[in-house]
């Protein structure tokens, strides 16, 4: 086994030719040993010949064992222990006069090494498929409105790009002109299309069903989402689990112990195959690698299903939470008004709505701004000396005469007499036209269709300590928590007082999850147990400080991250004890002789059997599957 066994991400040019050396050596050493083996009994009078074929194939593996080992004692590690140990055991044997057992022994190792590596790639594959959507050309148009085809790492913020139907989006954008389906399974994990119109903000990597868009380029490279999703899983690969953690801190204690056992089996037993059996029996592989091959594959999966996991640890820190606090504007809500109702004497809405629309692009308020994607641009009436009355709402002139749109105060200004203000927690509009006073139009923040459902779910999984935690005022989050089934509010929040709160909830023995997409959510995201940040359109200091990122912020993903925690760590607790209880059976095994003559070889056969165990039990979790079903947008 050797240092480079450490390593999780797919293998570097360099660590490939490592790899290949070593397997040539030892297919040229197995030639020599099965040829010194033939020799012995084909003429036992010159055993000398055979010794020297077999000295010869064991001094060709020894080259890359002893090197190995002599860098983990440079750099120790988990695995430096298993090649400390092979190297001890090929020493022993020499020593012995065994050289059957010293060729034969690094042999196996190398083999199972070889194995053990192509294993942990096949886990990675998913991970490895991400990575292949950030490669792909890019239409860009030209200031003078000609296209050019162009590589996407060429793309700038900015750049103005055309993707036709069945292209790859080339980059993270916002859409300037068209309607299309995008397919943003490899991204989001949603198995549903996403309708892309006039300003909806898509994802690098998403292919283009049907339709021809237009896209300004928001963000590329590394800062692109696709980019995020494969830089925090590299990172999450390369962190340690608590559990890999503990192994380590004890690592030279178990040396020694090992060493100690081998000596005392050699004393009572007088017998050299049974100590290298000992030796080679304890190699740790099956028990180091059951944490980071489930976490790979769990990390994989999460990838899958559009959830980025920043460390391995979180996986185990999911799987014990005891409570949820979550953010409300832009987490439980869309973040943006949206019309909710008209109040008007007028039966047909389609000319109210034409007009409020007309107005509201003529303003840059955000009332305006809502009202005005309520109709098609090219559905938009004419419009003449338009006043903007700063803080009360926009008056213009049409074909009809003088329409005003804005708060009742604006009307009493105009001197038009208006009904009763509705009671409405939440912006309302009121439009006129012509002096007569028409409609109120009543806006809101709406919440997300899947909101009530995640709840339920999170729930159901033993999240019962519920609490929304916003900046809103009293009796809006009074009504939203009343509308998705929270039992604790705390409204008009600060900064601060999310983060005492989330702290509150740690000091009274709660482990809560917090999710939040906000700058104002970032400091109770990295107080929390584990922190959740939505990915679509959360900002990036909310990003940063989030561990886990939903791409879709689709709420009903929190419920699968902590099914996935929890498969991951029944698959990790079955890990760790086919890694402990195979290795301390075979060293048992070992130490009373019962592996027989050849018990060295026996041992690093049972060895690399562990595993591979180890490693096709954490590739199950790669079938672990949710779709997400379509819920209707009421």
């Amino acid at each position: 086994m050797t240092a480079q066994s450490a390593v999780v991400p797919m293998l570097s040019g360099a660590e490939q030719r490592t790899a290949a050396r070593q397997l040539t050596l030892a297919m040229l050493a197995l030639g020599l040993l099965a040829l010194g083996l033939v020799w012995r009994g084909w003429s036992q009078e010159q055993g000398g010949v055979s010794q020297l074929l077999l000295g010869s194939a064991s001094l060709l593996v020894a080259v890359p064992v002893m090197r190995s080992a002599w860098y983990s004692l440079r750099y120790p590690s988990l695995h430096g222990i298993t090649d400390q140990l092979i190297a001890l055991a090929m020493l022993g044997a020499w020593a012995t006069g065994d050289l059957l057992t010293a060729a034969l022994l690094p042999i196996i190792m190398i083999f199972g090494h070889v194995l053990e590596e192509r294993s942990v790639i096949g886990s990675q594959e998913a991970i490895h498929a991400l990575g292949q959507l950030t490669r792909s050309l890019g239409r860009k148009v030209l200031a003078d409105g000609t296209i050019v085809e162009v590589d996407n790492g060429t793309l700038r913020p900015g750049d103005v790009v055309e993707v036709r139907a069945g292209d790859r989006v080339p980059a993270d954008g916002r859409v300037l002109s068209g309607q299309a389906s995008l397919d943003t399974a490899p991204i989001t994990g949603e198995s549903v299309p996403l309708e892309a119109v006039v300003g909806t903000e898509v994802f690098g990597g998403a292919i283009n069903l049907d339709g021809l868009l237009r896209l300004e380029v928001t963000r590329t490279g590394n800062e692109s989402t696709l980019g995020k999703v494969i830089a925090l899983m590299q990172n999450a690969e390369r962190s340690k689990p608590p559990i890999t953690r503990l192994l380590e801190r004890y690592a030279g204690s178990y040396l020694v112990l090992v060493l100690l056992l081998a000596a005392v089996t050699w004393f009572v037993t007088n017998d050299s195959q049974a100590m290298l059996a000992v030796l080679v029996a304890a190699c740790p592989c099956a028990l180091v690698l059951s944490a980071p091959a489930t976490a790979i594959a769990g990390i994989a999966v999460a990838a899958r299903h559009g959830i980025l996991i920043r460390s391995s640890a979180f996986l185990e820190e999911l799987a014990d939470l005891t409570s949820l606090v979550v953010d409300k504007t832009g987490t439980l809500t869309y973040g943006a008004l949206r019309l909710q109702s008209i109040k008007s004497a007028h039966d047909d809405h389609a000319p109210l709505l034409a007009l409020a629309a007309s107005l509201g692009s003529a303003s840059s308020h955000p009332v305006s701004r809502a009202l005005a994607g309520l109709v098609e641009q090219e559905n938009c009436l004419p419009l003449s000396d338009i006043r903007e009355r700063q803080g009360l709402g926009v008056v213009a002139m049409t074909g009809q005469g003088e329409a005003a749109l804005g708060r009742p105060e604006l009307f009493t200004q105009l001197g038009i007499e208006t009904p009763a203000v509705p009671n409405h927690d939440g912006p309302i509009a009121g439009l006129a036209l012509d002096g007569k006073f028409l409609a109120w139009l009543l806006l809101a923040d709406s919440v997300k269709p899947e909101a009530r459902i995640a709840m339920a779910e999170l729930r159901e999984l033993g999240l019962g300590r519920q609490l929304l935690l916003t900046g809103d005022r009293q009796s809006v989050a009074n009504t939203l928590a009343q509308d998705i089934g929270l039992g604790d509010v705390q409204a008009q929040a600060l900064p601060e007082d999310k983060l005492k709160r989330v702290m509150a909830e740690i000091d009274h023995g709660f482990r809560p999850m917090v999710v939040g997409d906000g700058i104002n959510d970032s400091l109770a995201l990295k107080a929390g147990v584990v922190g959740v940040a939505m990915g679509a359109g959360g900002a990036d200091i909310a990003l940063a400080s989030a561990d886990i990122v939903l791409i879709g912020s689709d709420l009903r993903r929190l419920g699968t991250c902590v099914r996935l925690s929890r498969q991951c760590r029944r698959t990790l607790q079955v890990n760790v004890i086919i890694g402990l209880g195979w290795t301390l059976a075979i060293v048992a095994f070992a130490a009373f002789g019962w592996l027989g003559a050849a018990g060295a070889m026996i041992a690093a056969l049972l060895h690399n059997l562990s595993t591979l165990l180890v490693l096709g039990n954490a590739g199950r979790l790669l079938r672990f599957q949710e779709p997400l079903l379509k819920i209707r947008d009421e």
